[in-house]
This record gives structure tokens, C-alpha cells and sequence, in this order.
């Protein structure tokens, strides 16, 4: 039965160290997805430090091999300080883990805050006829999200490049897919997108820190249940003679 208990804890234990493998992978592409997409849209949030738990979970994957190749040696060779190492390894990660989910919950309540701020800058700056890249950041979100504007394209009226154009119009990024004909025209206002790009935009970045949150959530559950297997070895090989017993390839007298 002790034999059972302890062959059962040791495949689940090996399994496990496969899934590090897997979940090292998906971590750091989580984290490339939110670099990727804060370059998008890094002109309506200045606070870079918004990519610490982008930065934390790729080096959290990065760990996560190595915990693998640590776990599976141990395992296999029965190694009780190799276990021991993987235990210990496998609680700083968790511990890692728990803080990327609370800066992911802290940096997501500021980003509100943070866009409500910047994009006003952004929009007074745009400049239509020679484009630099915060204009070009707006054209993009305009396109990407459907929006147009701050809360509305009425928005546009208040920025300068509104006023110098003096043609009553708003940038063709904000002329709807559907609307072959639309030149931005504020007399033809059902071409453009009703909808004001700072709420999407909001919704957008929030969404991202989500996914690194869940993700972090996902493989701190993962890595508890490696720890608990581990220990389960360790415990049953120094407590049970029968795993004694099996290491070795003895009997009972």
C-alpha cells in the first residue's frame, strides 16, 4: 500500500514537471503579449512601471524550466536534497507569483487614472498632415478599437489640428469600415465611430493586466500541488520503510 502511495505521488510529481515546462512557455508568452501590446498603446500610459508583473512573469517562466529539468532529476534519482532544492524553489516562485497578481491588481486600479491623463495630451498634439509617432498612435487605436475621439468624435473640435484644418472634418481613422465614402466629415456624422477611444482603451490595458493576473493565479495553484507532492515523497522516504525498501531493491527479512 505504502509502495502505491509513494509510486502514485512520484508520477504526479514527474507529470507536474512536465506542466512547469508547458506553463514556462505560456508564462513568457504572456508576458511578450503585454510588452508587445503596451508599445501600442504606451502614448496613453506614461507609468512604465505597469510592466513590472509583464517583466516579473517572464522571469518567473524563464525559472520554471529550470524548476522542470531540478524536479524531474530529483525525481527520478530519488534525491532527497534535489526534492528538498525543488520544494524550496517551487515556494519562492509561488511567493513571486502572489506579488505579481497584487501589483496586477494594483496597476490595473491606475489605469483609469493614468489614460484619463495622458490621452488628453495626446489628442491636443495630433498632427494629421506630418504625423509623428503619438499621431500615428492615435490613428492605430482609432482603427484597432472603433473609437473616435477622447468620449465622442465631437472631441475633435477642441484640438488644434481641428482648428488649423478649418475644413469641419475629423482624421479618416475614425471613418467606420463600412463607410466607403466617409472623408471625416463631421455633416456625415453616422461614417464615423460613435464611440470615445479613452473607455476602450482603458478596457483594453485592463483586460491585459487580467491576463497576466489569471495566468499567475493558474501556475501558483500548479506549483502548490507540486509542493505538496514533493513533500508527500519526502515525508514517505524517510518515515516509511517500505520506500526504503524500494530504492534499494530490498525485502523484508
Amino acid at each position: 500500500m505504502g509502495q502505491c502511495g509513494i509510486t502514485s505521488s512520484k508520477t504526479v510529481l514527474v507529470f507536474l514537471n512536465l506542466i512547469f515546462w508547458g506553463a514556462a512557455g505560456i508564462l513568457c508568452y504572456v508576458g511578450a503579449y503585454v510588452f508587445i501590446t503596451y508599445d501600442d498603446y504606451d502614448h496613453f500610459f506614461e507609468d512604465v512601471y505597469t510592466l513590472i508583473p509583464a517583466v516579473v512573469i517572464i522571469a518567473v517562466g524563464a525559472l520554471l524550466f529550470i524548476i522542470g529539468l531540478i524536479g524531474c532529476c530529483a525525481t527520478i534519482r530519488e534525491s532527497r536534497c534535489g526534492l528538498a532544492t525543488f520544494v524550496i524553489i517551487l515556494l519562492l516562485v509561488f511567493v513571486t507569483e502572489v506579488v505579481v497578481v497584487v501589483l496586477g491588481y494594483v496597476y490595473r486600479a491606475k489605469v483609469e487614472n493614468e489614460v484619463d491623463r495622458s490621452i488628453q495630451k495626446v489628442y491636443k498634439t495630433y498632427n494629421g498632415t506630418n504625423p509623428d509617432a503619438a499621431s500615428r498612435a492615435i490613428d492605430y487605436v482609432q482603427r484597432q478599437l472603433h473609437c473616435c475621439g477622447i468620449h465622442n468624435y465631437s472631441d475633435w473640435e477642441n484640438t488644434d489640428w481641428f482648428k488649423e484644418t478649418k475644413n469641419q472634418s475629423v482624421p479618416l481613422s475614425c471613418c467606420r469600415e463600412t463607410a466607403s465614402s466617409c472623408n471625416g466629415s463631421l455633416a456625415h456624422p453616422s461614417n464615423l465611430y460613435a464611440e470615445g477611444c479613452e473607455a476602450l482603451v482603458v478596457k483594453k490595458l485592463q483586460e491585459i493586466m487580467m491576463h497576466v493576473i489569471w495566468a499567475a493565479l493558474a501556475f501558483a495553484a500548479i506549483q502548490l500541488l507540486g509542493m505538496l507532492c514533493a513533500c508527500i515523497v519526502l515525508c514517505r522516504r524517510s518515515r516509511d520503510p517500505a520506500y526504503e525498501l524500494l530504492i534499494t531493491g530490498g525485502t523484508y527479512a
